[in-house]
């Protein structure tokens, strides 16, 4: 991949450009920032931008052996490390080397835009959520023991290392902070919080923003068929996230079945319909872990527009349609005296779905709360 391939970042293209000019690459770096921010495509594109022989002054060249080889995913000297678990064809020691063929399909189809439940459903987790374990580490150190094959730099990319096992961690910790000689590796995570804090202290940080409305329309138009309305209307529900909108675009949904359940969810406690509030707790428990958190995350987002509406701030509201409608009528029940609270409560869900919690228990007891929040003035 290559920088012209990625719209916006040219900051972040500039420094990473920069480093390698003056002889100044880190060799530890962390991209934070949130889902759909470009942080993937921009490892790769820095990566094979290091390793390129014939790179120009902004650019690798596209197609001398070590960029071809970049394009395939199949570079020797690039190593990558993802979260995985065990599934029906790799049932026993899953490690990230196992998993490379589903790995490189998903990147090179989906150009480097996808999230954690694309990766998982791809491989087939179900409902399991992936690790990146001590096995992985070990496989790591084992790697980098040998001198690279080709390049000038042997390369570990680190995707969603705020899910590393946190027993795993001690393992690379020494080789993150004194690496081979010409080993870079890049981190790339959404929530810092989530990192060690050893491991933060040991690498430099590059820190993606939201895309633009800007840069998220001239995404979709340049990647896809749509149409200037059509992108227009993508880039609004996106809200800087390109993950989401190429799922919009390859769905053609508009987070319409967490919008339904939500309204549903939301009806149901008001009218303090304990029957049905069961009966919708068992379809959530069927959703799976990174439905359910990504629910939460929707539910949290509703709760600010509702908040905004409520306020006079409607320009700042990232919807339409029939989503719009619901804000607009639920937005006088959300109000200071429980925003708050449910704020509170549907980050905590997410956090306790993320470690496993049982679905229906928190999905009930958020039911419950939610039945008598709703009724505060």
């Amino acid at each position: 991949m290559k920088f012209s391939d990625i719209i916006g970042r040219v900051e972040i293209k500039e420094r990473l450009i920069r480093s390698v000019k003056e002889n100044r690459v880190s060799h530890a770096q962390l991209f934070l920032g949130p889902e759909g921010s470009g942080k993937l495509a921009l490892a790769l594109a820095y990566a094979q931008y290091i390793n390129c022989t014939h790179r120009t002054s902004d650019d690798s060249c596209g197609v001398c052996p070590s960029c071809t080889k970049y394009e395939k995913l199949a570079h020797p000297d690039l190593h990558f490390v993802y979260p995985v678990a065990k599934t029906k064809e790799i049932d026993d020691k899953p490690l990230s080397k196992l998993f490379i063929a589903y790995w490189r399909e998903l990147v090179i189809k989906k150009k480097a835009v996808f999230n954690q439940l694309d990766w998982h459903q791809h491989i087939g987790l179900e409902n399991k959520q992936g690790i990146i374990n001590a096995e992985d580490c070990n496989e790591i150190i084992r790697t980098l023991s040998y001198k690279s094959y080709e390049s000038e730099y042997k390369v570990v990319i680190i995707w969603m290392v705020e899910k590393l096992f946190h027993s795993a961690a001690p393992k690379i910790l020494k080789i993150l902070e004194e690496p081979p000689e010409k080993t870079l590796f890049i981190l790339i995570a959404e929530k810092s919080e989530l990192i060690l804090p050893t491991i933060l202290s040991r690498t430099q940080l590059v820190k993606f923003n939201r895309l633009s409305d800007d840069e998220i329309t001239a995404a979709v138009i340049s990647h896809t068929s749509c149409t200037a309305e059509e992108a227009r209307k993508i880039k609004y529900i996106a809200d800087g996230n390109l993950t989401t909108a190429v799922r919009i675009i390859e769905s053609g949904e508009f987070d319409q079945a967490d919008f339904e359940t939500f309204r549903t969810w939301m009806r149901l406690c008001f009218k303090r319909d304990f029957a049905e509030i069961l009966k919708l707790t068992n379809d959530f428990t069927k959703l799976g872990r990174e439905n359910q958190k990504r629910f939460f995350n929707y539910c949290l987002k509703v709760t600010r527009f509702c908040l905004l509406n409520r306020f006079d701030n409607p320009e700042q509201i990232r919807s339409e349609g029939d989503e719009l409608k619901f804000i607009r009528d639920f937005s006088p029940f959300i109000n200071p005296s429980n925003a708050g609270l449910l704020n509170d409560a549907f980050n905590e869900a997410h956090y306790h779905i993320e470690r496993n919690g049982s679905a229906n228990i928190i999905f009930l007891d958020l039911s419950i709360n939610v039945m008598r929040w709703l009724k505060l003035k």
